[in-house]
């Protein structure tokens, strides 16, 4: 399907950055998204905040166990939900999870400015994040499998990808920032509602797009066959196992410092939400840059070798930001971490989004979503109560070292990755721009297709 505007010219720094914009479900999205996930991000660290303050002596504990029913449902849920985004119609799926989202954060509101504290209003916290843990298991592979439909030329989805993280990322720049100063001015209630209302920004975008509906070629097999096809698929082969696994590793070891930060804030570096919202910018301010890096590439061809330097960028700067005791070393430590953290997470959805089978995109991407986010709960409840027996500092610092560990292994098996692709990417047909680029990171790099 050909792109709906001419092309400018592909030297422009600002074309190779931006492309994907052109098509204009994509761009739809890409406004409305960009407002929502301000929204959400802020709803994300007054969550965080609230239940610091409610917590007490608790604090680290509870901010773990509401990381782990928030984020649970993802692990347990997705494969059966990958499996119904391949069958249904991912555009109506999308409207319904975000408005679900809306209604969320405007129930969070509500318990934010009942002024409520104690077990009964921790619970209801429980309740509502793990609500907001069922929707996502949806809507993240609806959302991952829709940017074909938003950006038919498959040129363009790498770029749309790195587009997609950039605009998450910007997000969490200013999104946390905005928070630390209403929390401040008027209280954790109004970061809720903010986010309730800016929901309705990416409502209307989707509703806004001319979508053409897909075309299923085979009637749809029985479910369990279809999860234990989608398994094969996406485990069957050793690049794209290596991609999830180090992906799974990350995510139980080292992502679960964002749940630590307000203790991070508050005790370690004797500060308050001004001071959370600094270092969640910060780490947003890298995420960002990393996908801008990502979004000026225009090939896959490296991709192997970014992701083992951004997993090493990533555990060494958790190491380093756990033994900071200064705001501002603390900060760069953050933007460092960002940086990596986003980088080796965009990329590895980039191989996968170039070259998944769009009728088996939904059950890939829900094995992505359990490996990147479904594993984070665990990690959420493994970090809360390590961090409650031998202190925050410790339990990132061996995060961090983890994460080290993984990238060292994914180093060592990258020889033998190369071999098993090589014959695959050898009889791959991709369009114009990046094709030069897929078809050298057949001889050089992971990806699969199994």
């Amino acid at each position: 399907m050909p792109i709906e505007n001419p092309s400018p010219p592909r030297s422009n720094i600002l074309w190779l950055i931006t492309r994907a914009l052109v098509h204009r479900n994509f761009r739809l999205f890409f406004i409305g998204q960009t407002i929502s996930m301000i929204g959400g991000w802020m709803t994300r660290v007054a969550m965080g905040w609230l239940v610091f303050r409610l917590g007490g002596s608790n604090s680290a504990f509870l901010l773990g166990l509401v990381g782990f029913v928030g984020q649970a449902p993802t692990f347990f849920l997705m494969p059966f939900a990958g499996v119904l985004v391949d069958r249904w119609n991912r555009h109506r799926l999308l409207v319904v999870t975000q408005s679900l989202f809306m209604i969320e954060s405007a129930l969070l509101a509500v318990v934010a400015f009942s002024g409520a504290s104690g077990p009964a209003t921790i619970g209801l916290l429980l309740a509502l994040n793990l609500m907001d843990g069922i929707v996502n298991a949806f809507d993240m592979p609806g959302r991952q499998a829709f940017l074909s439909d938003m950006v038919p030329a498959a040129e363009d989805r790498a770029n749309a990808i790195a587009l997609n993280s950039s605009l998450v990322n910007g997000a969490r720049l200013v999104g946390p920032s905005i928070a630390g100063v209403v929390i401040v001015a008027a209280g954790e209630g109004w970061c809720f509602v903010v986010d309730a209302a800016s929901s309705i920004a990416i409502i209307w975008a989707l509703l806004a797009m001319r979508i053409v509906p897909r075309i299923l070629s085979d009637p749809p097999a029985a479910p369990w066959h279809e999860l234990k096809e989608g398994f094969r698929h996406a485990f069957g082969f050793a690049p794209i196992r290596s991609i999830l696994l180090l992906l799974a590793l990350v995510s139980f070891m080292g992502m679960p410092y964002t749940l630590l930060m307000p203790v991070f804030a508050a005790d370690i570096l004797k500060g308050g939400p001004s001071v959370l919202g600094l270092l969640m910018t910060a780490s947003g301010g890298g995420a960002l840059v990393g996908a801008l890096y990502l979004a000026s590439r225009t090939t896959v061809l490296g991709l192997g070798r970014v992701i083992i330097i951004a997993t090493c960028l990533f555990g060494a700067g958790l190491v380093g930001f756990a033994v900071s005791r200064n705001v501002w070393l603390s900060t760069a430590l953050m933007v460092l971490t960002g940086f990596g953290m986003m980088v080796q997470m965009a990329a590895s959805n980039t191989i996968l989004q170039t070259i998944v089978d769009d009728d088996k995109r939904g059950r890939v991407m829900s094995f992505y979503g359990m490996a990147f986010l479904g594993m984070a709960p665990f990690g959420s409840l493994f970090a809360g109560v390590l961090a409650d027996r031998i202190g925050v500092t410790w339990t990132v610092s061996i995060g961090g070292i983890a994460c080290l560990f993984g990238a060292a292994v994914f180093a060592y098996r990258l020889p033998r990755l190369r071999v098993l692709v090589r014959p695959i990417y050898a009889g791959m047909r991709i369009l114009p721009e990046i094709a030069s680029g897929v078809q050298a990171a057949a001889e050089a790099e992971l990806p699969r297709k199994g």
